[in-house]
């Protein structure tokens, strides 16, 4: 048993996160159209077709995954492609591939193509013995190309919370690449160029700024200003709700006060609106015990292949989890990034449990080569 505590700590989280997922999504059907009223069972399906994935991960499907990572990314992109092509538009954004009566999200399936097939190249570059200034440049081209191809064509969605996310799971295996530090001097002043280019470009001259980046940049930089001054419909009644939610909260299902996205973007204002200060305690607690999961595993002794693998699922995870909760108090800006395991929505509910097999495939390899 205390072997396998890490498996059984994630599978009790997981658990727990289904348990508060489809009773915060119950409740929102107050808020939502008729049409809408049965998300919770449908998000209860996607669990159930997730803890599949799941246990097919865990004892077949990671070692396949790995063997073909290549061509399972070249895939993804052609159907990141394909949305910009043949996608349908739902609100201002091509993001779902519809098949019939179902849709995806091939952005999620790449935050995982992107972690194997990165992690990949970073432990055959530290498998060299010979660790030159070139191999390290042609490791960063490598690293940035493989990023930047799918980081671009979800950009043109739009979809940036996914991109932000991409970057991350680069600049975190970078790190762990332990590169010459001159790299991350070049790196970081290449960066604030490009950022000083694009906000000189905004205020100096808009028309060019718009040929470069098209109308649609606006929206998404309203968001970060609404952020900043903490001004925004669904800012300002989300905390409203969680200030007034008081210990324990309006009670289930009585939420008295309305904020767009319920059941995605703010479904932590959902959930602590129902069960106040002590139920978002409770669902912070299981997130780290969840995370501390992750990062104990990683700390094990595991191929080298797979500590990469763990570092950018839990650089993921992390970012989204701190990124969904502090936009609903204001503390970042609104992204669009949903909490992991609790808002509604298939692709990425499904995509986390593919994951979640991940770590119980390699936790279960760990345990199987210690027997």
């Amino acid at each position: 048993m205390k072997a396998n505590r890490t498996s059984l700590n994630i599978i009790i989280s997981i658990i727990i996160f289904m348990i508060i997922s489809i009773l915060s999504i119950y409740t929102t059907r107050v808020f939502l159209k008729d049409s809408m009223s049965s998300l919770y069972l449908k998000q209860l399906l996607f669990y159930i077709v997730g803890i599949i994935v799941s246990i097919f991960i865990t004892y077949k499907g990671f070692n396949l995954f790995k063997r073909y990572h290549y061509l399972i990314y070249i895939g993804i992109n052609v159907l990141l492609l394909s949305l910009l092509l043949f996608g349908v538009d739902v609100n201002g954004s091509k993001c779902w591939l519809f098949i019939g009566p179902f849709s995806f999200q091939p952005s999620e399936l790449m935050k995982i193509s992107l972690i194997i097939t990165l992690a990949s190249l970073v432990y055959k570059f530290k498998m060299k013995r010979d660790k030159t200034m070139k191999a390290e440049f042609i490791l960063i081209l490598k690293l940035l190309i493989l990023t930047s191809i799918p980081a671009l064509l979800t950009f043109l969605e739009p979809d940036t919370g996914v991109v932000i996310i991409y970057f991350l799971i680069l600049l975190t295996l970078l790190i762990f690449a332990n590169i010459n530090k001159k790299w991350y001097i070049i790196g970081s002043l290449i960066l604030v160029s490009i950022l000083g280019t694009f906000f000189y470009l905004y205020f100096f001259n808009r028309d060019l700024f718009l040929n470069i980046v098209g109308e649609n940049i606006f929206y998404r930089l309203d968001r970060v200003f609404n952020w900043a001054n903490s001004s925004g419909f669904q800012l300002e009644n989300s905390l409203i709700a969680m200030g007034s939610s008081g210990i324990t909260g309006f009670g289930f299902n009585q939420n008295p006060i309305y904020f767009p996205e319920p059941q995605t973007d703010f479904i932590f204002t959902t959930y602590t609106a129902n069960f106040g200060f002590l139920g978002a305690l409770f669902l912070i607690l299981i997130i780290i015990i969840f995370d501390s999961s992750i990062l104990r595993l990683a700390a094990k002794k595991i191929k080298l292949i797979d500590k990469y693998i763990i570092i950018g699922i839990f650089i993921m995870l992390f970012y989204g989890q701190v990124q969904n909760i502090a936009m609903t108090i204001g503390l970042l800006p609104i992204t669009g990034i949903p909490l992991p395991f609790v808002s509604y929505g298939g692709s990425s509910l499904v995509s986390y449990l593919f994951i979640v097999g991940i770590l119980l495939n390699i936790n279960k390899e760990r345990l199987k080569y210690r027997n």
